[in-house]
């Protein structure tokens, strides 16, 4: 009965004000979709709600109704109509699935949530109004960096992007294979947890977590990798693992079949939760699966979903999120990868606040901003990448100015000292 009333009130006021400044759309209506895209078509054509006599004329079977009540009284009870419409076929699916896998059932819900959303008014926000805020916001940033930012270890790519904000940080590295993506994602983290104390969570799909511990081991003391894989003598091993289990920062790492079958952001977004991590980082974004698409959409759709929910998930907890993807084939090895080469890259690229590309060049392992919320694009840092004992070590740039060079410089040496402060 409602939707017949607001059709009726929005055809007598010849204003479409009640649907628009309330977000009412054609999908919120089950029987009166058409009479919605007449209203709506008319409106864009001819600049106006068409009149009751040409509607009647074309929708010779539609009841037209005296309509006393306020526009408020429409749009809650209008609300109530459609929660209730969409909600008794989600919550009967998730009982029935409760019957066999609480997990999956549980899993359907959170994806539905976002389907349930209720038109309501648009309002946004006043920034003028809200000024004071940000600069209570600023001041603390500035008073308590370290609370808002946690650095990535590579002291000159700081100096020039900031490192990641604790929150709506979206950090996409990606690169062919091969290329020492997983070993840069590696060094970041260790230096998280190491300089921050944060609490690190990383999804490792290719390597189990003992061989991400030997890489971690090797990025931490310089040991190398090779002997360690191998089994081979190495002085001080023990003592170095003996000190490091009374560390009361944990690291953890997880395989896809720790998730249940399934690997959804909702659940990622749980271990966060439930581990009070402080980054999360996944070394592939291709092992996650999108929980709110269509069967039939393409992969970039999905991707696009996963990463407008990875980004999410980094504003409600915030906490950065370092994503690891594959590029595509396309160019030669030897030219600079752009946003354009990341597979499937349209969403991915779109929402990411940062994207690094990383490849080995004659002169050693570039890292290349490709985009950055606050700097300009097309910076490139390299480094001599020592593959067996996990070391970088930067490779001044001589296109770069003697300041900026002596920035950098600063900055390590702030580096260097925060470390041996912190650990």
């Amino acid at each position: 009965m409602v939707e017949l009333q607001i059709i009726n009130k929005v055809l007598k006021d010849k204003d479409t004000s009640l649907l628009d400044l309330n977000d009412i759309t054609r999908d919120y209506f089950n029987q009166y979709q058409e009479e919605y895209d007449y209203i709506m078509e008319h409106k864009q054509e001819y600049g106006n709600v068409p009149d009751l006599e040409t509607f009647i004329a074309k929708f010779q079977d539609f009841d037209v109704v005296n309509v006393s009540e306020s526009t408020e009284y429409l749009v809650n009870t209008f609300r109530e109509e459609y929660l209730y419409s969409q909600s008794v076929p989600v919550l009967t699916k998730m009982a029935e699935l409760l019957q066999t896998d609480a997990y999956e059932a549980v899993d359907y819900l959170k994806a539905k949530i976002p389907e349930l959303k209720i038109a309501g008014a648009v309002k946004g926000t006043d920034i003028i109004s809200q000024a004071k805020e940000r600069l209570e916001e600023w001041k603390e940033t500035k008073d308590n960096q370290d609370t808002h930012f946690i650095a990535s270890g590579f002291e000159e790519i700081d100096n020039d992007l900031g490192g990641w904000h604790k929150g709506e940080e979206l950090v996409v590295l990606f690169a062919r294979t091969g290329q020492g993506k997983s070993w840069v994602l590696i060094k970041m983290l260790e230096h998280a947890w190491k300089v921050y104390h944060a609490r690190v969570g990383l999804l490792e799909p290719e390597m189990s977590p003992n061989k991400t511990g030997y890489r971690f081991d090797t990025v931490h003391q310089h040991i190398s990798s090779q002997a360690l894989y191998r089994g081979e003598d190495v002085q001080g091993y023990e003592k170095y693992i003996n000190k490091l289990v009374d560390n009361e920062t944990p690291f953890y790492v997880a395989h896809p079949r720790d998730f249940q079958k399934k690997v959804t952001v909702s659940k990622l977004k749980s271990w966060c939760e439930s581990n009070k991590l402080d980054i999360l980082a996944i070394d592939g974004i291709s092992y996650l699966q999108d929980e709110r698409g269509k069967r039939g959409d393409n992969k970039t759709t999905q991707l696009t979903n996963i990463s407008e929910d990875l980004m999410q998930l980094s504003i409600d907890l915030k906490i950065p999120v370092l994503v690891v993807v594959q590029s595509n084939r396309e160019g030669t090895i030897n030219e600079d990868l752009q946003l354009e080469n990341i597979r499937d890259s349209d969403g991915i690229a779109y929402n990411a606040s940062i994207v690094l590309s990383i490849q080995q060049k004659e002169e050693g392992l570039q890292i290349q901003n490709v985009k950055a919320r606050n700097s300009k694009v097309g910076i490139k840092w390299v480094y001599a990448w020592d593959t067996d004992r996990g070391t970088f070590d930067y490779i001044p740039n001589p296109e770069k100015g003697k300041e900026d060079e002596e920035k950098s410089e600063d900055l390590r040496r702030r580096y260097h000292d925060k470390e041996e402060e912190e650990y």
